[in-house]
């Protein structure tokens, strides 16, 4: 009987240990994203009337594979207390990195100007 339990204790530890390698890993850093050409001019697009608790951002050019392929707008949910940061594409060392779009502290009224910037940080009737 003491055989057996320390048997099945092995084989469940075996078990946990090779877990690890069977599980598919999530990355902890940013990879940053490269193209050696720019991006089109922006397109046109219709920007829907104000939602409220919503945030519209803006399509951008999105890199597929080694092109730019465009990604329509879309609304994201208003975080209090940040604001939307868009996509942007910047040119580095010949090649264009784009920076992906991500909420930012700092926007106490929420008028989509980040504090350090913004004129009159606190006022909450600007929105």
């Amino acid at each position: 009987m003491k055989f057996r339990k320390t048997m099945i204790a092995t084989l469940c530890v075996a078990a946990l240990g090779a877990l690890p390698a069977a599980l598919p890993l999530t990355a902890s850093a940013a990879t940053g994203v490269y193209l050696n050409i720019g991006p089109p001019p922006n397109r046109e697009e219709a920007v829907p009337e104000p939602r409220r608790g919503y945030v519209w951002a803006p399509g951008y050019w999105n890199a597929r594979g080694d092109r730019h392929a465009w990604q329509r707008g879309h609304w994201e949910r208003e975080r209090r207390g940040y604001y939307y940061a868009q996509p942007v594409w910047t040119q580095r060392d010949n090649r264009w990195q784009l920076e992906r779009g991500r909420w930012n502290r700092g926007d106490r009224d929420r008028d989509g100007v980040p504090n350090k910037v913004d004129r009159a940080p606190n006022d909450p009737t600007r929105h």
